[in-house]
């Protein structure tokens, strides 16, 4: 029996340090299901593990691809699971992590087939929320696909536009695809979760983010400004600071901006992973041996 270890719960809770203390237990190698650490040119801002955290057990799907590389969620889908099949003809275990819950359930149970979308329609789209914000693409979405509407994350931008993406470039409802057959898996998934009260992830968050900038985050985003409308730099910590180099925000405003946001998508993952009712949630401090063994029962089960 093969088993995966998914690790996940909000931004900044801990889940590389969890992660690789499995991983070394277990002598098992560590994919990365985070869809913004793939992007060899956000390194600070996406908090990729450091040389030391990487050099410690073997890491799949870290900064191996460009922010101007076209990647998406079904490719990562493809590839992880050919590098999986590839893993499990020499051991029967991998720890994989990240907070994307779109990549996680990829991966776990299999996504939903969408026909390719013009490219065009995401960068219009992103470009109409940066101008007007998220209620006239709210309202378009009400028009053109009412079921997906009432069920969808209203509050989550990439939610929206990506729904708005497939009826705009395939004239058809994104619910006329959802909830298709998917591919087995030849996997047991063990999902982990950890957690902690609002206000400590919310401190956690706040610590992270100065060490960002203490690191030299500006520095990274002004970089990469000449690309701000590529896919991949849609991202908490980077749209902010380029607001901020194209003077509508002061810096003290952008940072304060990156902490809000970065809160707002701690919540929205909190409320994405608490839907899954197989995941065995831990305190952030709760001991690694005592999640160890709740693996270790699973398994011998």
């Amino acid at each position: 029996m093969n088993y995966l270890i998914s690790i996940i719960g909000s931004t900044a809770i801990g889940k590389t340090s969890l992660s690789i203390a499995l991983a070394k237990h277990f002598n098992c190698d560590i994919i990365s299901c985070d869809s913004r650490q793939f992007y060899k040119e956000m390194r600070i801002g996406t908090a990729v593990p450091n040389p030391k955290e990487l050099a410690q057990v073997p890491h799949h799907f870290i900064q191996n691809r460009s922010i101007q590389d076209k990647y998406s969620v079904g490719q990562f889908e493809k590839d992880a699971l050919n590098l999986l099949n590839k893993i499990y003809k020499k051991t029967n275990l991998v720890v994989m992590v990240g907070g994307s819950g779109l990549y996680v359930d990829a991966v776990l149970k299999g996504l939903d087939y969408f026909p390719e979308i013009d490219p065009n329609i995401r960068t219009t789209l992103n470009k109409r929320f940066e101008k007007q914000g998220l209620k006239p693409l709210q309202i378009e979405l009400k028009k053109l696909d009412f079921e997906t509407y009432q069920i969808i994350d209203l509050q989550n931008p990439h939610r929206v536009i990506r729904a708005l993406e497939v009826c705009l470039g395939t004239k058809k409802k994104y619910s006329y695809y959802k909830n298709k057959s998917k591919s087995p898996r030849n996997f047991t998934p063990i999902k982990i979760g950890i957690d902690a009260e609002r206000e400590i992830i919310y401190n956690r968050i706040d610590q992270r983010v100065a060490i960002m900038i203490d690191e030299g985050l500006l520095g990274e985003a002004e970089a990469l400004y000449a690309f701000r409308d590529l896919n991949a730099l849609q991202t908490v910590g980077y749209r902010e600071l380029f607001a901020y180099f194209d003077g509508d925000f002061s810096l003290d405003v952008a940072i304060s901006e990156i902490k809000k946001n970065t809160r707002r998508f701690a919540k929205r993952q909190k409320t994405w992973f608490h839907k899954d009712k197989e995941i065995h949630w831990f305190d952030y401090n709760t001991n690694i041996e005592e999640i160890i063994n709740v693996i270790k029962e699973i398994i011998e089960e």
